[in-house]
């Protein structure tokens, strides 16, 4: 049993913003009880766990560049205590054997919570859908091929209609690439006066436009991953309004802090996909935010190998680590500077991410799961190579300090992460 003492307790989805004290029993959150343990709170934020709808954790298959143990480490660092894995993995999580090892091998890390996300199809080779009932079974609460869009209309149609059986999302990463082929940074006046190939927006939108019109047709659920140009947000607008598909969508953090201008340094930490665009459509990504557009924050935690990122530009992977920044990135650049409120950005990395998911998380109330953060708003911490629990360290963020540290995580009413215990750990210093 464990007593929080004198925290600011923060949930809005509850309207809750008031200092006093919760208790931990048994796993839920309790407004009474008798402690064994005490955390002292004062002058920290106890936010609901975040819950991350979108990482690539790599295993199996490339374990080189993370593990389930290590990214669910790092999420738990980053304030993130559910995940759901993407399935671009190798082998790709297309059946039920593959999905139950990605959340046994979660459940035996002790870490964050790990939910898979299954294929759409077999192999992700955008052919054959796969089993989606088997996937379910295995864990699986949703469906993607994220990575790679699916370029067959009549197959994300089967999708749509299969996945209606399952009340499940088809989460589609959107891009044409018939159109992006071989580009390496938004297309525009930057990817111009550097010569280098661009991927233009339109790749992006016409997709999203085309899944929108097909789940209205069919009544399915299209999610929409990692938006982010103002374009897409004006098709999800319109596509609603038919009220007869469910279209929801996310943005990653990366998307609404950094824009194309910081591609100039050529550094491969700033080359992910979707790439980084221009400020306009930055500002419409905040916008949809701020005016529910948009359903959720995602991380699209993507780690490579130091030697891959050390490639030249147009050589290194796309993707870039971001479980560990997330919350204090957003922090930092959106809260601090007044582009959004500290409410919004709580509601949209907990308890919106977990109602779109059907996930029993991100809240604060007498009974409920203890899934908890415990944040420094005034603490300030360095991303170092060294400071990143990410077996990669690929992050855009190195040799910056960003405000917001999270000093203790919770999951299921256990302490997961303690901010000087791991220090202490990681100097060789005994509890």
């Amino acid at each position: 049993m464990i007593k929080i003492k004198g925290g600011r307790l923060f949930d809005p989805k509850n309207g809750i913003d008031e200092e006093g004290d919760i208790y931990i029993v048994d796993g839920k959150v309790r407004k009474e009880g008798a402690a064994e343990i005490e955390i002292d709170a004062a002058g920290l934020y106890v936010f609901p766990g975040f819950v991350d709808l979108h990482a690539h954790l790599r295993e199996p298959g490339r374990e080189d560049e993370e593990t389930i143990e290590t990214g669910s480490r790092a999420a738990v660092k980053g304030g993130f205590t559910s995940v759901c894995a993407m399935p671009n993995t190798e082998p790709p999580v297309d059946n039920q054997g593959v999905a139950r090892f990605v959340k046994e091998k979660g459940e035996k890390a002790g870490y964050a919570r790990i939910f898979p996300i299954g294929t759409i199809t077999k192999g992700r080779k955008g052919e054959e859908i796969s089993e989606f009932g088997d996937l379910i079974e295995g864990g699986c609460v949703g469906v993607s091929d994220d990575g790679d869009c699916v370029r067959k209309s009549d197959i994300i149609r089967r999708a749509l209609e299969y996945a209606k059986m399952f009340n499940i999302p088809v989460i589609e990463h959107p891009e044409d690439t018939y159109l992006s082929e071989g580009g390496q940074i938004n297309e525009g006046r930057i990817s111009t006066i550097l010569g280098m190939g661009g991927i233009p927006s339109i790749s992006e939108s016409i997709i999203v436009a085309r899944d929108i019109e097909i789940a209205n047709f069919v009544g399915g659920w299209i999610h929409l991953t990692h938006i982010s140009v103002k374009d897409s947000l004006e098709k999800i607008i319109e596509g609603r309004k038919k009220q007869r598909g469910k279209i929801t969508c996310d943005v990653t953090a990366h998307h609404l802090v950094l824009t194309e201008d910081k591609v100039k340094e050529f550094n491969s930490n700033f080359k992910m996909k979707p790439p980084l665009r221009s400020e306009e459509d930055r500002r419409a990504l905040v916008w949809g935010l701020r005016n529910g557009v948009i359903d959720a924050i995602i991380t699209d935690h993507a780690p490579h190998a130091f030697f891959e990122k050390e490639l030249e530009f147009d050589l290194a992977p796309f993707g870039v680590v971001g479980l560990e920044t997330a919350f204090s990135s957003l922090y930092t650049y959106l809260v601090e500077k007044g582009e959004l409120e500290l409410a919004t950005l709580v509601m949209y990395l907990s308890s919106s991410p977990a109602l779109l998911f059907s996930l029993p998380y991100g809240e604060i109330r007498d009974g409920g799961i203890a899934d908890l953060v415990l944040v420094d708003l005034k603490g300030e911490w360095e991303v170092r190579e060294d400071t990143l629990a990410s077996k990669s360290k690929n992050s855009p963020y190195l040799g910056e300090k960003l405000r917001g540290v999270v000093v203790c995580t919770i999951v299921d009413g256990r302490i997961v992460y303690r901010e000087g215990e791991w220090r202490r750990r990681n100097e060789g210093i005994s509890s």
